[in-house]
């Protein structure tokens, strides 16, 4: 048993709780502070019945239930666990902080009593392939990892499991970085581009919340930053310990970069192959760059000859630039993380041919500018969903050489539309450059949408 797991459980005896949102990551949370004896409130802006059964599970072990519109009125609670996609600064939580009461968070708890190393991936794209590809590459070295944060598990629960030759690998959002004051041994910070705009103030903000991964390090721990980012490379004159950068177009004095075909780390030791780019199995330039990122943060843990077996073995993970069916002739790609325009702009140029692209969606206030010259090089025909449909053609139509646009309202419509323009050859592409909260609950449910509605006989 993890000693620093049993002292924070003794902690927790009769302490107050409150738990703003029951949520995938707060509810192991809240069996687990209420097994340790504190006395929970659990707040959910979700009305009773749309939390049945759970909200009746969670009162027999003595939490107390506040739901619906007034659900953070009263909280004066010793210690207050938010959501991620809360922000901190909600007139009730500051009030409450200001009165005494101690933000925190699960991921911020974990890694207080996290009694092994811990190596974190945050960037705008990227996030979820890289960190993956971390713990496939350790895994493949026989290490035993904990994977978790925004993939995975809630970890917070598990600590006690852990052992300190262990290895967790951690994705995290700038939702949970905003407040945070603790930082893995190992961060990776891929690149930054305007994403969340409708949570964060402004871009400073959110770039503020992601140097959190590396800011509260020591001097013998490491940060990655990608190179060719102005801003993450920028974030390098801020890093209290060691810097490694990666980079697509040049060297760098330490890290990982590319010499022709092959990915090389630099080190005080000189330089060392670690494998061919070509043989990389998922499709993309941006792919590239995520497993030059990988291999900064795993250095030297996993040799090149482990970190080459897993570039030619693994297929990427779902719901980026994914494919999913072919028929007659024609391949339909699930691209459905691409929540932004930069993600994109990545899955465009990852394909030499120009493809029949799906996009729009949920409007986080976001520009499309960007888009009108990649979609006149890039993409053969443009059928757009969702809120963002008119903003995203008008980026489109201004811009020289615009290829063909289509409004289809929704994927059940779009979908179909793509078959019958779509000739033997042909790429259909569901890139959607916006989130997916219009439609759907979140990007995972638009893929799986998109896989059978490009299955479907």
């Amino acid at each position: 048993m993890n000693p620093l797991f049993t002292q924070y459980l003794a902690a927790q005896r009769g302490i107050s709780v409150a738990v703003l949102g029951v949520g995938i990551s707060n509810t192991p949370l809240i069996r687990l502070l209420a097994g340790a004896g504190a006395k929970i409130t659990a707040r959910d802006k979700k009305d009773r019945a749309s939390l049945e059964p759970l909200a009746s599970e969670l009162e027999a072990l003595g939490v107390r239930m506040v739901t619906g519109p007034g659900y953070l009125q009263g909280i004066g609670e010793t210690y207050i666990y938010r959501t991620p996609g809360m922000r901190p600064d909600l007139p009730e939580i500051a009030a409450a902080v200001a009165a005494g009461s101690i933000l925190t968070s699960e991921m911020e708890e974990f890694l207080r009593i996290c009694p092994c190393p811990a190596i974190a991936v945050t960037g705008s794209d990227g996030k979820t392939t890289t960190t993956t590809l971390i713990a496939e590459m350790l895994r493949a070295e026989g290490k035993r990892v904990h994977l978790g944060g925004n993939i995975g598990m809630p970890l917070l629960s598990a600590a006690g499991d852990m052992d300190p030759g262990d290895i967790v690998v951690l994705e995290l959002s700038s939702f949970q970085l905003m407040t945070m004051k603790m930082s893995p041994q190992t961060a990776a910070v891929l690149n930054l581009t305007p994403n969340h705009q409708d949570m964060h103030l402004s871009m400073e903000e959110y770039t503020a919340a992601k140097e959190n991964i590396f800011l509260h390090q020591g001097k013998g721990d490491l940060v990655v930053l990608g190179a060719d980012c102005g801003v993450t490379r920028a974030m390098a004159a801020k890093a209290p310990g060691r810097v490694r950068m990666f980079s697509h177009g040049a060297p760098v004095p330490h890290g990982v970069f590319l010499e022709g075909d092959t990915i090389i780390c630099r080190d005080g030791a000189g330089d060392h192959a670690l494998f061919p780019a070509s043989d990389i199995r998922i499709p993309g330039a941006h792919n590239v760059d995520n497993y030059m990122a990988a291999c900064a943060a795993v250095w030297p843990l996993v040799r090149p000859e482990t970190m080459a077996q897993v570039a030619r073995n693994f297929a990427g993970v779902p719901h980026r630039i994914q494919l999913v069916a072919e028929r007659d002739g024609v391949r339909y790609y699930n691209d459905s993380i691409a929540s932004t325009p930069a993600r994109t702009l990545a899955g465009l140029r990852s394909f030499p041919q120009k493809v029949i692209l799906i996009a729009g969606g949920y409007d986080k206030k976001v520009p499309f500018d960007t888009l009108g010259s990649a979609c006149a090089q890039h993409v053969k025909a443009l059928i757009l969903i969702g809120v963002t449909a008119g903003a995203i053609r008008q980026a489109v139509e201004a811009a020289d050489g615009a290829p063909p646009l289509y409004d289809a309202g929704d994927l059940e419509t779009a979908v179909p539309l793509a078959e019958r323009m779509a000739e033997p050859g042909d790429i259909v592409l569901l890139s959607p450059a916006c989130a997916s909260f219009d439609q759907y609950e979140n990007f995972e449910e638009r893929g799986m949408h998109f896989t059978r509605l490009a299955r479907r006989p």
